[in-house]
């Protein structure tokens, strides 16, 4: 789960995280004079003279994209407002159809020395929570891990023992600070190691974290992503999940426990099993097939879990076949396809559909399948059906 750049600083304050004063403001009727009275608020606590107007979307690149605009007074507040709310930004990770910017957060400006990438992710290669940082911040941090990985440096983090003192030296030492400012990264970083443990984080990335003219250090911006397994512990985190920022056959999919990501291709995949459902979309692939996207029912889908997986994938405008792929073990193939008639008289199909079927109750599966009076292309293993389904993607079969 992911969450955006104001609150993800409204956690890192609980942190004790340095972070600049902000207010939000999210659409609806008179957004200008709404941002306006926001950023007099924020000069009114801060002092400030300086203010940022930033989009707030699931995703990074804003700035390139046009959704970050630094304002020396309220008119340009007012006038970046009006510009960035309800514009489309589209960034190297929205995809080409880009993120609607539905909120907007008014930050105080910042004296910036230097600029500093860090990220913290857990590294399963080496079994440790690993801190990055870089004297490259800012909006190039990609670029620089594809040409430079050296200017990258890296600290893995044994979990049994946690952040320690020559953790901080380490990485301090790599982004050049000296004196007083090592003391501070200490417990910069380490509150933010803190909060990243604590919070069942996946991935935290501040960039660019700043140095200030005071010799501060300060979270400039924020992306959190959660640990989706773990969300039950963290009820507040749970209620940041912002709908309009989630693919809608995500949400859906949300609703009934059913594992889904969308794709860029055009053959709808129902399966149980992770393991099984990237195996038949490698396996679409490799017969020169593109996938819609994954979907896990689980090993325990009931009839009424399988018409709703059919109906997410259909919702997608792009499926021009489906392939349905089971391994009977707890779910039995008997109830799966009732599940698939089911949805298939329920929602009219019209795109063709093919079934592989194995395992418990197979026979009697297949039976009512072959019983139905519908149009199901019946497939013998799973390169079978793969042949099969990506031939009717091509209107072939």
């Amino acid at each position: 789960m992911n969450i955006h750049e104001y609150q993800a600083k409204q956690i890192l304050k609980r942190y004790n995280v340095r972070v600049s004063e902000g207010r939000l403001v999210e659409e609806g009727a008179d957004v200008e004079g709404r941002a306006e009275k926001a950023a007099k608020d924020l000069q009114t606590a801060t002092g400030t003279q300086l203010f940022v107007v930033k989009a707030q979307i699931h995703a990074g690149g804003r700035g390139k994209a046009g959704g970050v605009k630094v304002c020396k007074d309220l008119a340009a507040v007012r006038t970046a407002a009006k510009d960035i709310m309800g514009k489309t930004l589209v960034t190297p990770q929205t995809g080409a159809a880009g993120k609607v910017v539905h909120k907007i957060y008014i930050e105080q400006g910042s004296d910036i020395a230097k600029e500093f990438y860090l990220g913290i992710v857990t590294d399963r290669s080496v079994g440790s929570v690993v801190m990055m940082a870089s004297t490259e911040g800012g909006v190039e941090i990609e670029e620089v891990a594809h040409k430079s990985p050296e200017k990258i440096v890296k600290v893995a983090i044994d979990p049994t023992t946690g952040f320690l003192p020559f953790h901080a030296r380490k990485i301090a030492k790599a982004l050049g600070l000296t004196g007083e400012q090592v003391k501070d990264a200490n417990a910069f970083l380490s509150n933010i190691y803190r909060c990243y443990m604590e919070m069942d984080c996946s991935q935290v990335e501040i960039n660019p974290m700043i140095l200030t003219t005071k010799g501060e250090l300060l979270a400039l911006d924020a992306k959190f992503n959660f640990d989706d397994n773990a969300l039950f512990r963290h009820k507040d985190v749970v209620e940041m999940r912002d709908l309009k920022e989630e693919n809608p056959q995500d949400v859906e999919a949300s609703k009934f426990d059913l594992a889904y990501i969308a794709l860029e291709g055009n053959i709808g995949c129902l399966v149980n099993g992770a393991g099984l459902a990237m195996a038949t979309m490698d396996i679409i692939k490799l017969h020169g097939g593109s996938p819609a996207n994954f979907l896990d029912v689980g090993g325990g889908a009931t009839k009424e879990k399988v018409t709703h997986a059919f109906k997410i994938i259909l919702a997608d405008p792009a499926v021009k076949a489906i392939l349905v792929n089971i391994f009977g073990g707890i779910m039995k193939c008997d109830i799966i396809a009732e599940g698939v008639i089911a949805a298939a008289k329920e929602l009219s199909l019209k795109v063709p559909l093919v079934v592989r079927l194995e395992g418990t109750n197979v026979e009697k599966g297949k039976e009512i399948l072959s019983k139905s009076g519908l149009k199901i292309t019946a497939a013998d293993d799973l390169g079978d059906a793969a042949k099969k389904v990506v031939a009717a993607a091509k209107g072939t079969l």
